[in-house]
């Protein structure tokens, strides 16, 4: 099986009501309950405080749990499920979600290996990619959807956000085509002066 790219999709500590919203970051998808969406999730991550993390191993059985991780009894599709970690990273004991695929042996041990790489690095290089994930996950639903009819037939689908266009107003603009400038714009001020870290 090919591995898929594990990702980091929301930038801070998602608190139980971002962490639920979150889990619905791609429910308006066209054709949501026809098509595959196994590649859609796969490999998505986030951080949450320890309430979220224990308000979910409280709520069911686990499938199964190690010392630091455990996965849902419920899957979300025929094999990917949800698995939160209690990671210790430079001395602190922090909370994740990640999207892992059950089908995919040893696939929940990358991504706490991606996870503790990802939050060791010096603070403040986001690609990108964490970028635009980011102002996906945390735009409002009224403010993103996907490209319809008015555009080309091979863009339907794809992720669109309401971007400001100076005297144009506001328009609907593909989310992989934001300049950056336009990204600088929707991410929140603390993340404006990140250095951009070129994908790995």
């Amino acid at each position: 099986m090919t591995h898929t790219l594990i990702r980091k999709v929301y930038q801070g500590i998602a608190d139980r009501r971002r962490m639920f919203r979150m889990f619905d970051r791609h429910a308006q998808r066209p054709n949501c309950f026809e098509d595959d969406a196994d590649a859609l999730f796969r490999g998505e991550w986030f951080e949450i405080d320890q309430a979220s993390h224990d308000y979910m191993f409280e709520i069911l059985p686990p499938l199964w749990m190690q010392h630091d991780m455990f996965a849902l009894r419920e899957l979300l599709t025929d094999s990917i499920t949800s698995v939160f970690f209690s990671l210790a990273i430079d001395g602190r004991l922090r909370f994740f979600h990640a999207y892992c695929d059950l089908f995919d042996k040893g696939s929940p041990e990358r991504m706490r290996a991606a996870i503790v790489e990802r939050e060791t690095r010096p603070m403040g290089a986001m690609t990108r990619e964490e970028r635009l994930e980011h102002i996906w996950s945390s735009t409002h639903d009224d403010y993103r959807g996907y490209a319809g009819e008015r555009f080309a037939v091979h863009l339907r689908g794809k992720r669109t956000v309401l971007v400001y266009g100076g005297r144009h107003g506001t328009m609907l603009k593909l989310l992989d085509q934001l300049s950056d400038a336009e990204i600088s714009a929707k991410l929140p001020v603390q993340l404006h002066c990140l250095p951009q870290r070129q994908a790995a």
